[in-house]
């Protein structure tokens, strides 16, 4: 199975590309290396951001994925998502192709960190910004907040080396990590189908299993409102909420392991 954004929606996690998101232009990954004031601005947003997506629970789409994992009907998961929730769920054989917004990595020294713990060198930095930013609009499916006040933001040195810190999560323009990618397509030969929940997959990183699948001549469904740009893979595609489908699929297909 494969995962995006538009399974987060009813957990109040806007997506980037469905029929009501709001146009975004996500930083890029050369954006974040190669400009302080960019990287300042983001880290400010994120700071922001980042509290949005921890207080987000898992809906009922999440639940319906864990209940067909522990009943024997899907074997693995892929997610573009990095906001955790379907392990919050209870789903167990995730792959987290993007990464997660809850870890923060050092790209000198490659030290990694709990997002916790940096919020709270970011807010000794930065006393009183979060009560200042009390009103802020549009949370991104990245933790990436819609605030405007980040000129005078002090970001956070990697506690281990002083150097650059990164929320460790694929930015656009980078590269999902090829043991990972490798992990995901054994997953997908591994199945006997594959069922895509809430993606257009409008970017490369999601439509390569779709691609791969079909090349196998596994069947393909999609479940998404909308076009998507696997569309011509699909064997099936059921234009619905996404969480409404997998609902109805957890409590209609049989338990295999009761047989």
């Amino acid at each position: 199975m494969l995962t995006a954004a538009g399974l987060s929606t009813d957990s109040g996690i806007p997506d980037y590309r469905g029929p009501q998101s709001v146009p975004r232009n996500p930083m890029t990954y050369q954006q974040f290396v190669g400009d302080e004031a960019l990287r300042r601005r983001y880290w400010a947003r994120n700071h922001l951001g980042w509290r949005h997506l921890r207080r987000a629970d898992p809906n009922a789409g999440h639940a319906a994925v864990a209940r067909l994992e522990q009943r024997g009907l899907l074997s693995g998961l892929i997610t573009q998502n990095v906001d955790r929730l379907h392990s919050a769920a209870g789903s167990v054989n995730v792959i987290d192709l993007h990464g997660t917004f809850d870890r923060v990595v050092c790209l000198q020294c490659t030290s990694s960190f709990a997002r916790s713990r940096i919020a709270e060198i970011l807010e000794a930095l930065n006393p009183g910004y979060l009560e200042r930013q009390s009103d802020a609009g549009d949370i991104a499916p990245d933790a990436d907040a819609d605030v405007d006040d980040t000129g005078d933001f002090l970001m956070a040195p990697c506690p281990v080396c002083g150097g650059m810190l990164k929320p460790d999560f694929v930015y656009f323009g980078e590269n999902v990590p090829k043991s990972r990618v490798a992990d995901a397509y054994a997953m997908v030969d591994d199945a006997a189908a594959l069922l895509v929940a809430g993606s257009s997959l409008t970017v490369m990183s999601g439509l390569r299993f779709v691609r791969h699948a079909a090349k196998g001549g596994k069947p393909v469904v999609i479940v998404n409102r909308g076009w998507t740009r696997g569309d011509e893979f699909a064997s099936l595609k059921i234009e619905v909420g996404v969480s409404e489908a997998l609902t109805y699929l957890a409590g209609e297909l049989p338990d295999l392991t009761q047989h």
